[in-house]
């Protein structure tokens, strides 16, 4: 019993200093910081997986599969959203001033 409390205070200390430190995070730093956190997010899916996986019963098992699936959002809504500002950075493809199209080979 005493191992759930410490389990719960740790968690719950955990989540208010998470909250407090993304209040505090500038939003040009935000995205590269939520890039660099899928590593973490990563690795939670193998944790979970060997969570899954390891047959302590029926809740085990399905609140492992709970989190791969969660965890695996997180990391390709990262991605996503990472893809997506480092795409506001790329430039624009020239257009040729003539009106002719700029792939090769077009019309040929």
């Amino acid at each position: 019993m005493t191992e759930l409390v410490i389990g719960i205070v740790v968690f719950t200390l955990a989540t208010l200093l998470g909250f407090e430190l993304i209040q505090r995070v500038p939003p040009t730093l935000h995205t590269p910081l939520m890039s660099g956190s899928n590593a973490i997010s990563g690795i939670t899916i193998v944790g979970a997986i060997l969570i899954a996986g390891a047959e302590l019963g029926w809740i085990s098992t399905v609140l492992g599969f709970l989190a791969v699936v969660l965890a695996t959002l997180n990391v390709v809504g990262g991605y996503a959203v990472t893809d997506r500002m480092l795409g506001m950075f790329r430039k624009a493809p020239v257009r040729d001033p003539a009106g002719e199209d700029d792939r090769v080979g077009a019309g040929r």
